[in-house]
This record gives structure tokens, sequence and C-alpha cells, in this order.
């Protein structure tokens, strides 16, 4: 049976992705050697890390001045990272969500965080409107996609401070203008590469300000001068990232890629609102294209482990929602097929036919 895999990461990678990883297991670029054993200092790695650099600049159609770096660490390692670099007594954040929080936290570790705003009170449905951003803060931190409340920022903001954004889960979902940012960051798991690589666009004049002594690898500018090379780098998952980057500019790009992830978010949650056993569980005018979150109808909480059963067995995978919002959870990211979406909202309508 084939599996529809709505995990929220790791996550579904498209098949020309898994396909020619799998094959440079085997053979990495002809040399008989697998990837998993081949030298970063090969000129044929050095080959796809420059090449995955330079795809992530023309996708996302970044502007000179700016850096593409391939670390380790998750983005979690990031949430200290952006302090340690550019906070030299103050930065403020938005909160809306888990990962907003743990990033919240390890600012705090560097100076004065103001929290403009939160949507804690609503168990994060929502994102937080007509907050004021302190014109002294160092930077401005925003989650553009949460993951597991299902929320999303999908316009770049106009900031009158550096803005600083986690897009781990919908970087090249849509179109991004990076000139408005000074950092964009992420763990690739979610919707390029496996877990193990994160990627950071930061930009240049920014950095090299800080009075206080940074760590040799926690430093951005050892990364820069060295390339993503300092020490070696995640290989295996920059290969599978140079692959789905790959698959990006045969499939016509990001502005592409954006119309198939609405259509997909726009079948799911009609249904979503159509459908009497269930309801969204976040503001409409913040939904996620990317992790779409649902619970039964209160009058029919009782049927919530029938649905599960009853997806799984049409070869669901993933859909249990996070332990904090329950229910359910769609992970729609750019590899996942319409047809997926279209098995998913089939099961909803005929769970409703057999126990509405």
């Amino acid at each position: 049976m084939k599996k529809h895999n709505f995990y929220a990461g790791p996550s579904i990678l498209p098949e020309y992705t898994i396909e020619n990883t799998a094959k440079a297991i085997k053979d990495f670029a002809g040399t008989g050697l697998s990837i998993l054993e081949i030298s970063h200092r090969s000129k044929q790695f050095v080959a796809v890390m420059d090449e995955a650099v330079s795809l992530f600049k023309e996708l996302l159609k970044i502007p000179e001045g700016y850096s593409v770096l391939f670390v380790g660490g998750g983005a979690s390692t990031q949430f200290a990272m952006i302090p340690f670099n550019i906070m030299k007594k103050k930065s403020a954040y938005l909160n809306t969500g888990a990962w907003a929080k743990k990033a919240i936290k390890e600012a705090k570790v560097f100076g004065e965080v103001d929290v403009v705003a939160s949507s804690e009170d609503k168990n994060f449905n929502y994102i937080p409107k007509g907050y004021t951003i302190p014109a002294d803060a160092d930077y401005f931190h925003i989650t553009t996609n949460n993951t597991i409340y299902g929320t999303e920022i999908r316009e770049d903001l106009d900031c009158p401070v550096p803005l600083v954004a986690d897009m781990s889960s919908d970087i090249f979902s849509r179109p991004v203008d990076v000139s408005k940012y000074a950092i964009i960051y992420g763990g690739a798991q979610k919707n390029l590469a496996p877990a193990g690589v994160t990627f950071v666009i930061v930009k240049n004049d920014i950095l090299g300000k800080m009075d206080r002594v940074i760590p040799t690898m926690l430093n951005y500018q050892t990364h820069i001068e060295k390339e993503s090379m300092f020490n070696t780098p995640p290989c295996l998952p920059v290969f599978s990232a140079l692959q789905t980057l790959q698959w990006l500019k045969n499939n016509g790009g990001i502005a592409a890629m954006e119309q198939k992830n609405i259509e997909k978010a726009d079948l799911l949650y009609n249904e979503i609102d159509r459908n009497k056993l269930f309801v969204g569980t976040v503001a409409k005018e913040d939904r996620s294209l990317m992790n779409i979150c649902f619970v039964m109808n209160e009058e029919y909480k009782d049927l919530e482990v029938g649905f599960f059963e009853f997806a799984t067995a049409k070869g669901m995978v993933g859909i249990k929602g996070h332990r904090s919002v329950g229910g359910f959870r769609a992970s729609t990211y750019n590899a996942l097929p319409k047809e997926s979406v279209e098995v998913l909202v089939t099961a909803m309508q005929e769970f409703e036919s057999m126990k509405g």
C-alpha cells in the first residue's frame, strides 16, 4: 500500500532527492566511494557545497552582501549563536510557540529580551498583531511557521531593526524578500534535507560588532571565511539538500511551489470547514500552508481514535497531532503530492458518512 507521509519532521522528501542520495551512498560522483566516506575536501564534495550555495541564492533571489552557510547543531544551536553574534544589550522576540520560547530562553543568557507580544494565552492558535518593536533593540526575532500549532507568518515584515527569522519549516514554500532580513535560519529536516544540517542566510555587515569574545565554532565569521568547511560539514544531508534544490528548480522554482502549496492547503482547510466531524484549531487568517492542525468537533471527541485508525489503515502516517494540541496534524511540505491530500480528504468524507 502506498504511504502518505504527513510527518512534521523529519518528513517527506522528493523522490528525486531520495533516489539520488541512495545512489550516492553506493557510488558518489563516479568515484567508486560512498558519499558517506568521501573527504569533504575532495573536489567532488566541494563542488556539491558550491552548487548548493549557488542554488540557494538563485532560488531565493538572495541579494549581494549575504552569505549562505551549512552548519551542524540544528536550529536550536542558532538560538544561542544569534544573540552571541549580534546582541549587544537588548533584543526583541515575538512568542508564537514552543520553538520561539526556546529561542527566547537562550537570548536571555546574553542580555535583556523584550517579548513584544505572545499568543500563549490561547495556546498559540493565532499570530499576535498590533505590537510595537522597540527601536533600541539590536534585532527582532520571529518564527515564521509554527510546526506544532499550525500558524504561519506569510508576509515579509517591515522592521525598524534587523529582522531575524527561524524558517525551519517553511523555507522554500513561498518567495521571500531576503533583503528585509538580517538572518534567516532553520533546520533542514522539514522542507529540504534529512536531519543533520542547518542553513543560515546572514547579512555580512551585521557581524563583527561585538566586544565579547565569541568561541570559534559559534562565530558566523568563522564559517563565512571557511565557506562552511571550518570543520567537517554534515556531508550526506548537504548532498541531499542539493538534490532538493535541484528538484525545486526543475519544478518551476519557489513561486510555482507556493501555488501548489496553496492548492493543497485550500483543499484540506475547505474540507475541515465543511465536515461536521472536524474543526480547525487556528485563526483562519493565520493558518499555515505547511502544518495543518485540526481536531474532532466537541460532540464527536470520542471518534478521534477511530479516525486515526481509519486514516492509518488507508496508508496515512504521521497524522497524529502534537501532544500539546491533540487531534491531527497534516504536514503538507513541498514534497507532499496533492494526491496525498486528496486521499486524506476522501477519508474524512468517508468517515463522516459512516459516523456522522
